[in-house]
Order: C-alpha cells, then structure tokens, then sequence
C-alpha cells in the first residue's frame, strides 16, 4: 500500500515501525573505523561525493589530505574553496593531465608513482583524518600503479583513518578490500545526447 493510500492514523504506526527498526539499527552499530571507501563507475559525480565529505571532515576541524591522479594539469575551481582550510587542508595535483594529452606514457607512470608516494606519507600520518586519492583507479586500470602495491599502502592507514578512491575502473581487489563502494551508473549524460560542452560550476 502507497503512503498516499494510508490513513492518518495508518500513517502513523507506519512511520512508528520503520522509527524502531531504525533505532535498532543504530544502536547495533556500535564499531568505530576508519573506512576505505571506493568511488567509481562510469556516471559523473566521484570526485563530488568525495569532496562531500572532505568538506564535512574540515567542518569537524579534521585535516585532510587531497592528491590528484591523471587530472592534476587542471586547476579546478574546488581548489580556491578548499583553500580557506589551509591550516587543515593539503592538496596536491601531481599528474599532467589525460595520456591522450601527454602522449608519453614513461612519464604518465613516473608522476603516477610519485603521486602515490606523497599519498603513502599522508595515509601513514595519524593527524590525517581522511585523504582522497582522486582519479587513482584510472592510474591502476591504466598500469600505471600497481594495485597490489596500493593494497598494501592502504593496510600502513591508523586504525581510526579514512581513505577515498574514486574514478572509473576500479580493480576488482579494491572493490573486495574496501569497506564503502558507490558505483556511479550513467542514465543520461548532456555532452553524449545533446551535445553541451563542460561548463563552469557543473563540470568544474
């Protein structure tokens, strides 16, 4: 029976069961962690759900940690917001766009590994409430990371430390490990249909 079908007071013992069956799941969760938390998909929105709560961690006064992968020759406009926090925030974009961009693959993997060294020395950090590896799946579907390396950088992570990875392609060993997985699934998009370019304040 729809909700709009239901009486008042039908309604009411309605909302009254699902409030209790809540609050027994509430209070079965008891368990603090930190979470790995994958991202990916071929729908848009990765990078935005992560950066949700990267803004939610510096709400709390957590510091954060952000390194791009494969994206990093864009400055994107989150960047002069995320700035305000500089006392919290530390953001890093090391590589030099798309392979299609640099055509050179060598050094694609060269700044890929050295982006991932910077990201290993924020996720062993215990001041580091969260860090955000941006686009990393596409590094690793690409070859250009190891995933098993990855794998084992996330084990070094404190106990109490949360780690995100978002882009499209994520291996199937990181799916497995990750405690939190959103798959972005494309329904319609309006560059592929209707032929509208990227634009400021949507697409970055």
């Amino acid at each position: 029976m729809e909700p709009s079908s239901l009486t008042s007071d039908q309604y009411q013992r309605k909302m009254q069961r699902r409030k209790e069956v809540q609050e027994q799941r509430v209070a079965k969760a008891s368990l603090e962690k930190g979470l790995i938390i994958v991202n990916t998909g071929n729908g848009k929105g990765k990078t935005t759900a992560a950066l949700g709560i990267v803004l939610r961690s510096l709400g709390h006064g957590y510091k954060v940690a952000i390194v791009q992968f494969i994206k990093g020759a864009w400055e994107p406009a989150e960047k002069s917001i995320l700035s305000m926090f500089p006392n919290q925030l530390e953001f890093y974009a090391m590589g030099e766009g798309f392979t299609w961009e640099t055509q050179d693959r060598e050094r694609d993997i060269q700044k890929a590994n050295e982006a991932w060294e910077t990201a290993l020395n924020f996720i062993r950090n215990p001041d580091f409430k969260l860090v955000l590896l941006d686009e990393i799946n596409v590094a690793m579907k690409l070859g250009y990371l190891q995933v098993e390396n990855v794998l084992a950088g996330l084990e070094e992570k404190p106990d109490d430390s949360h780690v995100i990875l978002t882009g499209r392609g994520a291996p199937q060993e990181l799916i497995e490990r990750a405690d939190l997985v959103t798959e972005m699934t494309l329904v319609k998009h309006p560059f592929r249909e209707q032929g509208v370019k990227a634009q400021p304040g949507i697409e970055f």
